[in-house]
């Protein structure tokens, strides 16, 4: 019998401005290499928040995401990451919950662009 968990899949990702452009770039990416890298469907997700700092406002990740194929029913939120002094900037971070039976110590999380120094002991480098 297959055991089912909810795991964790973090992320994050740098955008070079605020623009929706920009933004919709990077989420998609983001989002893209998460699920390259985890092989899950839509219907696998419990839910995911996404987390900006205070300077990207041109457009929701929610909503970028929303847009995805098979998207538009997976709950999704959005929230201002709390500032800290000397942060990285227009830094979009991601975390999704997924229905699984990979163990916690399969799962890839993706930090890129300058993210990649915020969890660098997670940070697997692919070809």
């Amino acid at each position: 019998m297959v055991e089912w968990k909810v795991r964790g899949i973090r992320g994050a990702i740098t955008v070079p401005e605020n623009t929706k452009d920009a933004i919709t770039k990077a989420v998609n990416e983001l989002i893209g290499e998460i699920e390259a890298h985890n092989k899950f469907q839509p219907e696998d997700i419990v839910s995911v928040f996404f987390t900006i700092t205070k300077d990207l406002d041109a457009i929701f990740p929610a909503a970028v995401a929303r847009k995805r194929p098979g998207w538009n029913y997976v709950p999704l939120i959005d929230l201002q990451q709390m500032h800290v002094s000397g942060s990285l900037k227009r830094c979009i971070r991601i975390l999704i919950q997924i229905n699984t039976s990979v163990p916690q110590s399969a799962i890839v999380h993706r930090y890129l662009g300058h993210a990649q120094a915020l969890r660098p002991d997670l940070n697997i480098q692919f070809s």
